[in-house]
């Protein structure tokens, strides 16, 4: 079975789980939503600037404790067992799409949910809902490499936060100012440097992933 073979399978697999017990997921909706309903009964209503810095400090959180779990839910028996079937590169793509869609999905509620509550002040939608996407990629790339080296490192949640903190900051500055283009309803021209720089974080953070992950993999 080749990697692309291995890798759906995988991501089956792990949507076949989740469909199963559906514990994270429903947790994570509901933190979701009760944060939005928190938001709306402290500020009723809110401006341009602060709409677009609740939502995506909204959505960090909620990638932080949809993603933090990704390797430490497996236990060792079951890695192991990965371990003799399957490559460490599919291990880890498998891990980036299935909590990319978990992130998607995740987005989508949450910014349907976010837009009802609040009113809704987007100049060009397009554009915002494809820096929501984006960022929800961008989300589960960085949070999954940062999971599996915390993982190997004995689950230690402050090297996660550590090692996520250097990538994470420069992501949200990139996102926050797109998203604020998007508000505005600025000429897209305008918004092309930063959608480069975010596709550019995906694929430096999804080229490292595959380098340095069989090493960690096989410790």
């Amino acid at each position: 079975m080749n990697t692309l073979q291995q890798v759906k399978t995988l991501v089956y697999k792990d949507i076949v789980l989740e469909w199963r017990s559906k514990y994270a997921i429903n947790g994570i909706l509901l933190y979701v939503v009760s944060t939005v309903f928190v938001c709306y009964q402290a500020f009723k209503s809110v401006d341009t600037l602060v709409w677009n810095a609740l939502f995506w400090i909204i959505l960090l959180f909620a990638s932080i404790n949809a993603i933090s779990r990704s390797f430490t839910q497996e236990s060792p028996y079951r890695q192991l067992y990965y371990y003799t079937i399957v490559s460490p590169s599919a291990i880890i793509l498998s891990k980036i799409i299935y909590n990319s869609l978990v992130m998607i999905l995740l987005s989508t509620i949450a910014y349907t949910v976010y837009s009802i509550t609040f009113k809704n002040p987007i100049g060009d939608p397009l554009l915002y809902g494809f820096t929501v996407l984006l960022g929800s990629i961008s989300f589960a790339s960085v949070f999954t490499m940062v999971s599996g080296i915390s993982a190997k490192a004995g689950n230690n949640s402050t090297l996660m936060a550590i090692l996520s903190f250097p990538v994470i900051i420069p992501l949200l500055i990139v996102l926050i100012k797109l998203s604020q283009n998007a508000l505005t309803g600025l000429d897209r021209a305008i918004s092309t440097g930063e959608i480069v720089v975010l596709l550019a974080i995906n694929v430096i953070t999804i080229t490292i992933s595959l380098l340095l992950f069989p090493y960690l993999w096989r410790d």
